[in-house]
C-alpha cells in the first residue's frame, strides 16, 4: 500500500456523529498579515505575479519540489455533476486546469477529506461522506504521490468504511502511499519515507478527532490522532530515519483565517519536536504562512497553517461563502546545504479557486492567475453568495498570503 517506507498512530467506534464542515457561518474576518517575499509586484492588475517556483536559480533546479493540495470535500452537488449516465463516476474534470504542475512535482500530497468506501456503502455527501473508488483513481492519474486520509470523516462509514478504503488502495494502487488510516497494528506503527538523490523525507498524518465516532474497539489502530505521546514518538523515529520531516494535521477551526489556540499549541510541539514542514487542512479556508524558528536550536519550521479547500460546493450561504471556494498549493523545494543539511531552498503558495458548474466539464478548479472575472461570473456559487468574484478571490489571498502567493 505504501512507496518507500511508511508511517504510524492510534484512536476508539461509532456513537452520535457530531457533525461539522457545514453547520455554521464565518464569523472571523481575515486579518492582515505581513509577509516578507523576494516577488516583485505586478505591473498591472491582470499581470500574473512571479512564480518564485518556476524562477528559482540553476543552482537549485535538482531539488527536490513538494506540493500539496486541500480539501477533497465530495459534497452531493459534486458527485452528481460528476456521476455519468451508463453508471459509474468521472473526477477527471475537477484536475484538468491543475494536473499538469501537481504531476510534475517530485512529491505530491493530498488531503482526502472524505473515506473511499465504494459504493456498496452507498455515496453520499455531507454531512455524513463516502466517496466512489474512481475518486481515488483519479488522484493517482493526476499525480498525487501521498493520501492523507487522517480527517474527521475518516470514521463516517465506520471500521468498513476504513476496511474498504484500505482494500482499495492496496489492490489498485499499491504504490501509493496512503497515510492517516490503518488495517492492522503493523501498518500504524510504520513510516512513510520518500527518497530521491540520497535525500530522505517523512511524512506524518493526524487528525484532532473523527466527529465523536469512536474508533472501533477492534481497530484501536484505525485512524492516526493528534495524541502527544504517540505523535512526539512518531516524530523521533522520523527524524532518525528522514533528512527532513513533514507533518500534515487536520486541526483548527472551521471557516476562521485565524490561527487558533489549539494550532499554536500544536505548532509549538511539532517546533521543539525538529520537524521541518507543517501543512494543515480542516478550517476549509485559508490560513496564513509562516516561518517559524526555535529558539533553543535556532532550526526553522515552515508553517502552512491551512491550504482551505481544493474542491467542494459548500451548503452554506451568505457572506463568507465565497471564501470556501478558495484554497492554495503549497510549493516548496527541498534540498541540501553547503553544510550537507537538508533545507528549505524556496517555498511559496499557488492561489486556486474551485469553480462549482451543473456543467461536469466546467466543474473543476482554476490557478487564480488564469481565472477570470467572466468565469466568476458563471460560478454558481454566487446563488449562495452574492459577493463573489475574481477581485473577492484576490483580495482575500492578499489579505492571508500577502506577497507570498502567485
Amino acid at each position: 500500500m505504501m512507496a518507500g517506507l511508511v508511517f504510524a498512530m492510534t484512536g476508539c467506534m461509532d456513537q452520535e456523529i457530531r457533525l461539522s464542515d457545514e453547520s455554521q457561518q464565518p464569523v472571523i474576518q481575515p486579518n492582515k498579515i505581513t509577509v516578507v517575499s523576494e516577488i516583485e509586484e505586478p505591473v498591472s492588475e491582470n499581470e500574473v505575479k512571479i512564480d518564485r517556483i518556476e524562477n528559482r536559480s540553476e543552482a537549485v533546479k535538482n531539488d527536490i519540489s513538494v506540493v500539496m493540495v486541500g480539501d477533497i470535500l465530495l459534497h452531493d452537488p459534486v458527485n452528481r455533476v460528476c456521476h455519468l449516465e451508463g453508471g459509474g463516476y468521472d473526477y477527471s474534470g475537477l484536475f484538468s486546469n491543475t494536473k499538469d504542475e501537481i504531476g510534475d512535482a517530485d512529491l505530491a500530497i493530498v488531503n482526502q477529506e472524505v473515506i473511499i468506501g465504494g459504493e456498496s456503502l452507498r455515496i453520499t455527501g455531507y454531512p455524513s461522506f463516502n466517496a466512489p473508488f474512481e475518486i481515488g483513481d483519479e488522484l493517482v492519474n493526476t499525480g498525487f504521490d501521498v493520501i492523507c486520509h487522517a480527517t474527521n470523516h475518516a470514521m463516517d462509514r465506520g471500521g468498513s468504511g476504513i476496511r474498504k478504503c484500505l482494500e482499495f488502495w492496496e489492490e489498485n494502487h499499491p504504490d501509493e502511499a496512503v497515510l492517516g488510516i490503518h488495517d492492522s497494528e503493523e501498518d500504524k506503527e510504520e513510516i512513510y519515507v520518500y527518497e530521491k538523490d540520497g535525500i530522505k523525507i517523512a511524512v506524518l498524518n493526524y487528525t484532532y478527532g473523527t466527529n465523536g465516532i469512536r474508533l472501533p474497539e477492534k481497530m484501536p489502530f484505525a485512524v492516526d490522532l493528534l495524541d502527544e505521546e504517540r505523535v512526539v514518538s512518531d516524530i523521533k523515529r522520523a527524524e532518525e530515519m528522514a533528512d527532513f520531516t513533514i507533518v500534515c494535521p487536520h486541526w483548527g477551526t472551521e471557516y476562521s483565517h485565524a490561527v487558533s489556540t489549539d494550532q499554536d499549541k500544536w505548532m509549538d510541539i511539532f517546533l521543539r519536536s525538529g520537524v521541518d514542514l507543517v501543512i494543515g487542512t480542516h478550517p476549509h479556508v485559508i490560513e496564513p504562512v509562516e516561518m517559524k524558528v526555535n529558539e533553543e536550536t535556532g532550526a526553522e519550521m515552515l508553517v502552512y497553517y491551512s491550504l482551505g479547500n481544493f474542491v467542494n460546493w459548500t451548503a452554506g450561504e451568505g457572506p463568507g461563502t465565497s471564501d470556501r471556494m478558495v484554497g492554495g498549493m503549497a510549493q516548496v523545494d527541498i534540498g541540501r546545504d553547503e553544510d550537507g543539511s537538508v533545507v528549505i531552498r524556496d517555498y511559496g503558495v499557488r492561489a486556486l479557486v474551485c469553480q462549482a458548474s451543473r456543467k461536469r466539464d466546467e466543474m473543476t478548479v482554476y490557478r487564480l492567475c488564469d481565472y477570470t472575472e467572466e468565469l466568476a461570473r458563471s460560478n454558481e456559487i454566487l446563488d449562495q453568495d452574492s459577493s463573489f468574484s475574481k477581485q473577492y478571490c484576490t483580495g482575500l489571498c492578499d489579505e492571508i498570503w500577502g506577497d507570498l502567493w502567485n
